[in-house]
């Protein structure tokens, strides 16, 4: 959750924070959203490798469905660029976005059972939790470092769809509004 949260978090509010750049440097702008998905993926694996060692620290190694985080990290990844580039944008034209989205993602965390299991759940509520994005991903990562089971990956079909849907949409706006964007900042 926390890659996640640190690459949308980051990511609705890159151009608003790199505005000075934008406006007096010409570059490349797709870098800025690149650096922040670099960044966090490099706080990621030094908190996962400690992680990892944790696990072999105290006897627990989840066999060889640990290579499964792969797939499902580039799942998240995919959905999170795809989310953070299209607040992104929108933060620039619409600032309550970034507002909004700050509080939403505090509710979108307890939404998501990551600290609780999905079985104490009301049944109603099941029904509803399958529309989280994000629900499968973190059951997949459950699956593999609690269980120590392979993940369904059918499950991530959802949310990579999702993603890209909104890497599309997000790099459509972009482009579209690159221009714009620096004389609205």
């Amino acid at each position: 959750w926390g890659l996640f949260a640190e690459i949308v978090g980051r990511g609705q509010n890159i151009f608003l924070e790199n505005a000075n750049l934008l406006k007096k440097i010409s570059f490349p702008r797709m870098c800025l959203p690149i650096i922040t998905v670099l960044n966090a993926s490099v706080n990621f694996a030094i908190i996962f490798s400690l992680f990892l060692i944790f696990l072999i620290i105290v006897g627990f190694w989840p066999s060889w469905a640990i290579f499964s985080i792969i797939p499902i990290l580039l799942v998240q990844l995919i959905f999170s660029i795809g989310l953070g580039m299209t607040l992104g944008v929108l933060n620039v034209f619409f600032r309550d976005v970034g507002q909004f989205f700050g509080i939403f993602l505090q509710f979108w965390f307890w939404l998501t059972p990551i600290v609780y299991p999905v079985a104490i759940l009301p049944e109603s509520i099941k029904s509803i939790i399958v529309i989280n994005p994000m629900y499968p991903i973190i059951q997949a990562y459950q699956g593999v470092l609690v269980s120590g089971q392979m993940p369904d990956f059918i499950t991530l079909v959802y949310p990579l769809i999702l993603g890209l849907g909104l890497c599309a949409l997000g790099l459509s706006l972009f482009r579209k509004h690159v221009g714009e964007m620096v004389d609205e900042l």
